[in-house]
């Protein structure tokens, strides 16, 4: 139970927060303006992809295979030239993203063979842009090759190897599905860590530092009086930000919805933690935030695995990877969410990141306890 000298501290900063309701406000609309921004903003789709086309075929074949790509939702035909020689100007004047280039013997080779080789030039200065180009364009010219089999099947003797595909978790392959859950991970760690990381140093600028120093309260009863408060709050915030992913960008949940919370709690007294720990470190409000912010939200993007694979990351990367809680909670929450994982799968991942919750509170006891002597 909360003892008698922890819980006046704890109802000391609930007053603090509910008499400032402006960044209370703050709080709750800043996560639903990033989830509107990072939710559309963050598409690994690419739809209506300009291209050019030189038809050097100019036959019924070549032009049932430009309807094609004209009928796609995925690109606009923006340029038809009769020289392959003003390709390279649709790049350079940024007209075009990608070029195809129909041999003149096209219809002949196509009526002789279902496959028929096609140019395609894609501008390299994107270059993970360009491999999607690339990749939607073969798919197009498969499924074209195959549909010619399936006609000319009488012909040539038998059917062509067919492949079908199928997309586990996420089967319309939905960006928003895979986006949305990091997007979550990343609000709660950015907020509880700026929540708790101007506690402290906010006590220094005002001069009530000193009063906390003379009571009888010890160390790790500040910190966890502290921390409580923002603790609760945090999770509101978590179940708001949440329940507005799910319903809005329709990510689906096939798991529980108690076990993601209750993985919630420990994920947020992970952030807090990291919080607390950097408001024993500096002396001002403003520092503090600042370095929660950079603290938090640059390795929480870059080396957790929320765009970028950890494991096509360099090895001493992906081991400062571990101590970042996103890494941990992002296993988490997509099991959750897209897979329907229960604790039994996801106690490794549940381990590491309250390890790390654990460390940095005790880390922050300990800077604080140094604060007192």
């Amino acid at each position: 139970m909360i003892n008698s000298r922890l819980m006046p501290l704890i109802r000391k900063e609930f007053i603090h927060i509910r008499r400032d309701p402006r960044s209370l406000l703050i709080l709750f609309l800043m996560p639903l303006l990033m989830m509107f921004i990072f939710g559309y903003a963050i598409d690994m789709d690419l739809k209506h992809i300009r291209i050019g086309i030189c038809d050097l075929s100019r036959t019924p074949a070549s032009r049932e295979l430009i309807e094609t790509l004209n009928a796609s939702p995925y690109f606009n035909i923006v340029d038809r030239y009769d020289d392959p020689r003003k390709t390279e100007t649709l790049f350079i004047r940024r007209i075009a993203r990608a070029a195809l280039i129909i041999p003149a013997d096209f219809a002949r080779r196509l009526a002789a063979s279902p496959e028929s080789p096609i140019g395609v030039i894609a501008d390299g200065a994107d270059a993970n842009s360009a491999t999607l180009v690339q990749n939607y364009l073969e798919n197009v010219f498969v499924s074209r090759s195959l549909s010619n089999s399936g006609t000319n099947s009488a012909n040539s003797g038998g059917m062509p190897i067919r492949i079908r595909a199928r997309m586990l978790y996420n089967p319309d392959m939905v960006s928003a599905h895979f986006i949305v859950p990091g997007i979550v991970a990343l609000l709660l760690i950015m907020i509880g860590a700026l929540l708790t990381s101007v506690t402290i140093a906010r006590e220094k600028e005002t001069g009530t530092m000193e009063q906390i120093l003379v009571s009888p309260i010890k160390p790790y009863e500040v910190v966890l009086g502290k921390a409580i408060p923002y603790l609760i709050l945090g999770f509101i915030i978590a179940v708001f930000i949440l329940i507005f992913g799910h319903l809005w960008f329709e990510v689906p949940m096939l798991g529980s919805w108690s076990t993601l919370l209750l993985f919630c709690v420990f994920y947020v007294f992970t952030a807090l933690a990291i919080g607390m720990l950097i408001s024993t470190l500096v002396a001002t409000q403003q520092v503090a935030m600042m370095l929660s912010l950079v603290g938090t939200l640059l390795p929480s993007v870059m080396l957790s695995g929320f765009v970028f694979p950890v494991a096509s990351m360099p090895l001493p990367l992906q081991v400062i990877s571990k101590i970042i809680p996103a890494t941990h909670f992002l296993v988490i929450i997509r099991g959750i969410m897209l897979k329907g994982n229960g604790p039994l799968e996801l106690w490794p991942s549940f381990l590491a990141m309250s390890g790390v919750g654990i460390f940095f509170i005790a880390l922050a006891v300990k800077r604080f306890r140094m604060k007192l002597k």
